[in-house]
């Protein structure tokens, strides 16, 4: 099979108000971020993305609780700050309310990028690894991952061009860079890998 899967599904509180980001073929899009709790007690904050007729058929307020399904999307960053790759949900539905937190991504895409293995002062074991994940029209989202523990040696395994299908969820992380006018605060936005998966499971 050569199915490329990308499937986000989240469930959380509006963390700031809507903004306007940009237009594509007329239609006006709109971002904001969505606060979503680890079981850590600490919580991500993502960035999402979805067009002006979505948010005019469901309008959100900070604070308010709200589902989405959509995909995770790497756009190239141009301005020459920060990260090359950007990343959001770019969302497909939005709807008011949900019973609980949640947090969700299964992707199935082609490794593109030797996988990196390393370690924390701990000794805990991290693997590092890029994945592309073919959209329509012949453009692809290029996603960080990130897996520990057992689950980053199995991953470790896989060459480059290889199809690596995984569950995990989209998480939020700051770090400090120092520069010529000092240490500034950023936020890397990656994929948490739970565990591989087979792709039959999640072609519904």
């Amino acid at each position: 099979m050569n199915n490329n899967i990308n499937r986000v599904q989240l469930c959380g509180t509006v963390h700031a108000a809507p903004t306007f980001s940009h237009e594509n073929h007329a239609v006006p899009f709109y971002s904001f971020t969505l606060s979503i709790p680890r079981l850590s007690g600490v919580d991500d904050v993502l960035p999402i993305l979805l067009p002006a007729t979505l948010l005019e058929a469901n309008p959100i307020t900070v604070g308010e609780m709200v589902s989405l399904e959509g995909q995770l999307r790497s756009f190239n960053n141009r301005s020459g700050e920060g990260h090359r790759l950007l990343l959001s949900v770019f969302t497909h539905q939005l709807t008011a309310g949900g019973e609980v937190p949640f947090n969700q991504i299964q992707l199935s895409g082609v490794v593109c990028k030797t996988p990196t293995l390393r370690r924390t002062p701990l000794g805990r074991e991290i693997c590092d690894v890029l994945l592309a994940v073919n959209r329509r029209y012949g453009r692809a989202d290029y996603l960080p991952c990130i897996a520990w523990g057992a689950v980053a040696k199995q991953i470790a395994q896989y060459a480059v061009g290889e199809r690596l299908t995984v569950e995990g969820r989209v998480q939020s992380r700051t770090y400090t860079k120092q520069t010529e006018w000092g240490a500034e605060e950023h936020t890397a936005y990656e994929v948490s890998i739970m565990r591989p998966a087979e792709e039959e499971e999640f072609l519904l």
